[in-house]
């Protein structure tokens, strides 16, 4: 079977085209993720459960790949292997997702719904007077790491560098790549070393102290994994649900009156447009045969969650709108599943009500069918979201919402201004 390519232009401008593509080949076909990088894909709703819930045939340590994945390409840094969970098998699984759960439960979900209304704040302020903004550069691509950085205890000055970091990091520019990659590694040092000398009210201090006993270099990998895995697809989920809402009638124009929650939209993006839209690598563990294709041993198979979402067996009906009857496969399934969906969602929802609640009349400023998105087998990203809105000036005493009342982790509702007149 020739291979889908899944890198192209042609690609990020109509994946579904790809995916019926690669479901001609059967539940199981053939892609070419990233140049010269072939692996076979699962785009079946339940051939993808089937595969995410069985750690019997499969394994995650991808080494015995990695020879055949070439060092500069693409996909590298995203299928290296590290001693973290993303990783590892079975009781060495368990051990290290067992912190990262047990960390995300002692964090308030109020706490943290406060705290992305904060750095929203500080992100709106930037451009709330002028009308216009780019919610991915402005916006999505910053706000999560704002947020991941001060939950894992590191103080506001430094977020602007891991969002630079993170952007050269992903970056084609090599000399940028390897700058960014030398300011995120100081970066992990030094929060570790801050941590372990003194510990917070933060994730860093509880993966130290969690009685699993991780080492440093497996707290260290615990903290790049949940940035890694979690900025990216955020970011892209923020994104994808805006646009839900700036395209679909159903939801703008009733979410600002409650009678449709924010939640509806996120929830449509996660069915629709997954954020992380192939991943979770796996290779078989010995000759198998799965859903009628061959795969000896060593063979490399990653999902489509965009492509199972989305599959006629998904729950998704013609129209496109959840049905209810499955769970979408956006945080993956089985002992995989992301750990922090809940966190996730949560951040999502805040940025997006936060947003709202200060633009109500915010839309998009280009018409739909000109956005376009970055080529990559991974994440679905949007490259701009344009969108204009009536400016929140002043008032006659030069104040605006955020003068007179300063964010801060216990404001957790804006004073809603209305548009087109001063902030009062």
């Amino acid at each position: 079977m020739k291979p889908v390519s899944l890198h192209g232009a042609e690609h990020a401008a109509d994946p579904q085209r790809s995916y019926e593509l690669l479901r001609r080949q059967g539940p199981v076909g053939v892609a070419e993720v990233a140049p010269g990088v072939v692996v076979h894909l699962v785009t079946d709703y339940q051939a993808a459960l089937e595969l995410l819930r069985d750690t019997g045939t499969w394994t995650k340590d991808t080494r015995s790949w990695l020879p055949k994945v070439p060092q500069d390409s693409p996909i590298r840094p995203l299928v290296e292997w590290r001693p973290s969970l993303f990783f590892a098998d079975g009781e060495e699984h368990a051990d290290l997702r067992r912190v990262i759960t047990d960390s995300f439960r002692l964090l308030d979900p109020h706490d943290v719904r406060s705290m992305t209304f904060r750095y929203a704040d500080m992100l709106l302020q930037e451009f709330a007077d002028t009308g216009t903004v780019d919610l991915v550069s402005q916006y999505a691509q910053q706000l999560p790491l704002m947020v991941f950085n001060a939950l894992f205890g590191m103080p506001d000055e430094e977020a602007p560098g891991l969002v630079r970091a993170l952007e050269a990091m992903v970056g084609s520019d090599p000399e940028k790549q390897a700058e960014g990659g030398k300011w995120f590694h100081t970066y992990l040092a030094t929060l570790y070393g801050t941590k372990a000398a003194q510990r917070g009210h933060d994730l860093t201090s509880w993966f130290i102290d969690h009685p699993n006993g991780l080492n440093q270099e497996e707290v260290v990998n615990q903290i790049l994994i949940v940035l890694g895995a979690g900025n990216d697809p955020l970011r892209n989920l923020i994104i994808n649900a805006f646009l839900c809402l700036f395209t679909d009638d159903r939801y703008f124009g009733t979410v600002t009156t409650g009678s449709l929650p924010i939640q509806h939209a996120i929830e449509q993006a996660l069915w629709s447009d997954a954020p992380l839209a192939n991943y979770s690598v796996h290779l078989a563990r010995k000759d198998v045969t799965f859903h009628g294709t061959q795969l000896p041993a060593g063979s490399p198979v990653m999902v489509s969650y965009a492509a199972a979402n989305t599959c006629p067996h998904s729950g998704v009906p013609s129209d496109g709108y959840r049905s209810g009857k499955n769970a979408h496969l956006a945080f993956a399934a089985g002992p995989h599943a992301c750990p922090a969906s809940d966190v996730a969602t949560l951040i999502a929802a805040a940025a997006i009500e936060r947003l709202l609640s200060y633009l109500p009349d915010i839309e998009l400023d280009v018409p739909a069918d000109q956005l376009t998105y970055q080529p990559g087998a991974v994440h679905r990203m949007l490259t701009a979201l344009p969108a204009r809105f009536t400016p929140l000036t002043p008032d006659a005493h030069g104040a605006t919402p955020w003068s007179r009342s300063p964010s801060s982790p216990e404001q957790d509702a804006p004073s809603s201004p209305t548009p087109g007149r001063t902030a009062v």
